[in-house]
């Protein structure tokens, strides 16, 4: 079983070498946002992988999804890069996220300057992220101390913490969100693939002053579908 267990807990020049070959794929495959290459630089990913074998530590630094459990995957640098563009995060915007996962999401936002607000369904991925970012990533990166983490159910946001300026969605949503719409700021941008698991296309939406909302399409993508209510797996 796939768990946040970091056998070596170093960061090294080796590592940081891996990182930088990451951004310049990263930036050649059209990321063009210099701040987001620079987090997605500054993030030890291989910490996230559970082996402190040289295949992991390498592989971390491919441009590709990795299985963290209950069916649930540390995401690929380019889509984490590619909506933090989209999203166009300004430094002290409130950000909801709606999944956290592994926390890798987070913790880039958070090096963008937001100020992060997470939520799982997954009580155990809930559990073990924050545990992980908070008891060891912090060693490395303290900014991660400032997320802000909650467990429950996506489809309903986080209404007693709203209205946020930003919100981000990484699973397949096959209908909008009307409460997570209601929990935007005016002006303020959700950034979600919409559809299906295997074909949902990437939009932005912005919620205008005078209630109405400016849709923008963007590339086809896969995600994980994005599932109501909460997981309890005491």
């Amino acid at each position: 079983m796939f768990c946040f267990v970091v056998m070596q807990n170093v960061d090294n020049y080796r590592h940081k070498g891996l990182r930088k070959h990451l951004v310049g794929k990263l930036r050649g495959d059209g990321i063009k946002d210099e701040l987001v290459l620079d987090a997605i630089s500054k993030v030890p990913r291989h910490l996230f992988f559970g082996n402190d074998s040289i295949f992991y530590e390498t592989y971390a630094y491919e441009d590709k999804a990795f299985p963290i459990g209950e069916g649930q995957t540390i995401s690929q640098p380019y889509t984490v890069a590619y909506q933090s563009e989209l999203l166009q995060v300004k430094s002290g915007e409130k950000v909801l996220e709606i999944g956290t996962g592994s926390g890798y999401q987070a913790v880039v936002l958070a090096i963008l300057g937001a100020s992060v607000f997470t939520i799982e369904r997954h009580q155990i991925l809930h559990d073990r992220t924050k545990s992980f970012l908070l008891n060891k990533l912090v060693e490395h990166l303290p900014i991660v101390e400032k997320i802000n983490f909650y467990y429950g159910d996506g489809f309903e946001g986080l209404p007693g913490q709203a209205p946020f300026d930003k919100i981000i969605i990484t699973a397949a949503v096959p209908e909008l969100p009307k409460k997570l719409l209601q929990q935007l700021c005016v002006e303020g941008k959700i950034v979600l693939p919409y559809g299906t698991e295997r074909d949902c296309t990437m939009i932005r939406i912005t919620k205008h002053a005078d209630g109405q909302y400016e849709d923008e399409v963007f590339e086809k993508c896969a995600f994980v579908p994005m599932l109501k209510g909460k997981v309890n797996h005491a």
